[in-house]
């Protein structure tokens, strides 16, 4: 982990899907800071219909050495159901989302599973812009993957660390960036990102 000391990012993995013919992991990643533990993003707790294609292999985070009462904030990058289907182990705890992310996954048919946005107890914090959630702790929005898109940017006075979700799938699409999530996490100059679907951050190319 690149963070300082004083901020640690840990990847969890949680999930691996079938896409075209190889298995997609699907992390997690918890931020420690002296302010609070925030868990970015959630994963998936049980099978559904709806994913059944994706013939999701299941690790969740309650049934792994994970201190879930240990989480003080949850945040969403975004709501799609790999992304968001343990939000109900976390129904105490504060779950900060982009408003037009949580306004779009509740209006727009096939967007995700609806059930598992809404689940008993879950309580949003909805959004709207940049938020400093904590010092050296940002939420920025970053639309493409989805409108309501949004990373999480760790500043500690060098370059910023992201914690990105799917404001990109895979490397390449960070190499070359085209919408507007992908430029302004450049714009940024991060020291690396880290990504919900690949096991290693992604570093800028050196020149």
């Amino acid at each position: 982990m690149n963070a300082p000391a004083s901020i640690t990012i840990t990847p969890i993995l949680v999930a691996d899907l079938l896409v075209e013919g190889g298995r997609m992991p699907v992390y997690v990643h918890v931020i420690d800071h002296p302010d609070a533990r925030v868990l970015v993003d959630t994963g998936m707790t049980e099978l559904h219909p709806a994913v059944a294609d994706l013939d999701p292999r299941l690790h969740p985070l309650s049934r792994q050495d994970f201190d879930l009462a240990g989480i003080d904030i949850v945040v969403n990058t975004h709501l799609h159901a790999d992304h968001c289907g343990g939000n109900h182990l976390f129904g105490d705890k504060p779950i900060y989302v982009q408003r037009r992310e949580l306004d779009d996954a509740r209006s727009e048919d096939e967007y995700t599973i609806r059930e598992w946005v809404d689940a008993p107890g879950v309580r949003y914090v909805p959004v709207d812009g940049e938020l400093e959630l904590l010092p050296g702790l940002r939420l920025v929005p970053a639309p493409g993957h989805t409108a309501g898109m949004q990373v999480v940017v760790v500043e500690t006075g060098g370059r910023p660390v992201v914690v990105g979700g799917d404001v990109a799938v895979w490397f390449g699409e960070l190499d070359e960036p085209h919408t507007e999530g992908q430029l302004r996490v450049h714009a940024l100059e991060p020291e690396l990102v880290w990504l919900a679907h690949e096991h290693e951050p992604w570093r800028p190319r050196t020149a």
